[in-house]
């Protein structure tokens, strides 16, 4: 599978990377899916500590034992969950990053990470402290790299200006197509996009509306009401699903921005993980097709958080 590299660091990861949130908690599954991504040549896995509240790392860190060193391994921190009772609270300071980290490398079962998230923020936080953590774990050798998984504008220009980051972490997908906006400014920093949710909940896969949940149906998905959706979805299914799965559409449009160095789907399943395996190996969107796609979708942008 082609590489691609994130930001301006050494990392080079398979363009098709695994976010592992939707692995379950069953350890064989899990190691299953995992191995399958490997054998055919993913070598990004993300992850998080407060996926299924450690268990996520644990069974990540199991299922790459043997192939630990070939494997770029993504991990993110600062929603606190050891010590509230069921949940998480927001705590990206600096004393608890530089513990979350080593609980972390614990239960990757690794002696560094090598790209380590922010994940989420708010532009009240305390920026300063925040980066010095990042900045001290890469001196101490515990990560390699950092970044921010986030959508607010506004925190992306703060870490922008002010920190070493390598990649922003950001849902997009052809229904959610708010990162465009803000392409040219990350290529000026040499920050790459790491994509996040590029099926939007399933409903550009081959399932389409019959993932829309009873939310949906009822009050649309971002800015498009249901009937939106459900138009948008028919016609780009009507005008290039001849020739073209949903998967692939949807995968191979994020590729075609040379600003995401990789799109992270999901998979619960070995035949969900192959799916999008084939979507992103079949050959990339002509200028025709990625033109047919921006007309029939939206160019939104994001409404909050830009100051």
């Amino acid at each position: 599978m082609e590489k691609r590299q994130i930001g301006n660091s050494d990392l080079h990861v398979s363009k098709m990377g695994l976010g592992c949130m939707s692995l379950g908690t069953e350890e064989r599954a899990a190691k299953e899916i995992v191995h399958h991504a490997i054998e055919n040549g993913i070598n990004y896995l993300d992850t998080a500590d407060l996926y299924d509240f450690g268990q996520n790392e644990e069974m990540v860190g199991k299922a790459i034992h043997e192939v630990r060193d070939d494997i770029i391994l993504a991990t993110k921190v600062g929603n606190r969950w050891n010590d509230v009772k069921d949940g998480w609270r927001w705590d990206p300071s600096k004393s608890y990053i530089k513990t979350a980290v080593k609980d972390s490398l614990s239960r990757l079962n690794v002696d560094y990470i090598y790209l380590y998230q922010l994940h989420g923020g708010t532009i009240e936080d305390h920026f300063e402290e925040t980066i010095e953590a990042f900045e001290e774990l890469k001196t101490e050798g515990l990560i390699r790299y950092y970044g921010i998984s986030s959508i607010r504008p506004n925190v992306i220009k703060r870490f922008l200006r002010s920190a070493s980051i390598e990649s922003v972490m950001m849902q997009y997908s052809l229904l959610d197509r708010r990162p465009e906006e803000w392409m040219d400014l990350l290529d000026e920093n040499k920050v790459s996009i790491v994509a996040r949710g590029p099926l939007a909940k399933g409903l550009l896969s081959e399932k389409m509306l019959a993932k829309a949940s009873a939310k949906m149906k009822e009050n649309g998905y971002l800015d498009y009401s249901y009937q939106e959706l459900q138009e948008t979805i028919e016609s780009i299914h009507r005008k290039l699903g001849d020739n073209r799965s949903m998967n692939e559409l949807a995968l191979q449009y994020n590729l075609s921005h040379d600003t995401v160095a990789a799109v992270i789907p999901g998979a619960s399943s070995v035949q969900q993980l192959q799916e999008n395996i084939d979507a992103v190996t079949s050959a990339p969107l002509s200028s025709e097709e990625l033109e047919m796609l921006k007309q029939l979708t939206k160019l939104s942008r994001y409404e909050q958080h830009r100051d």
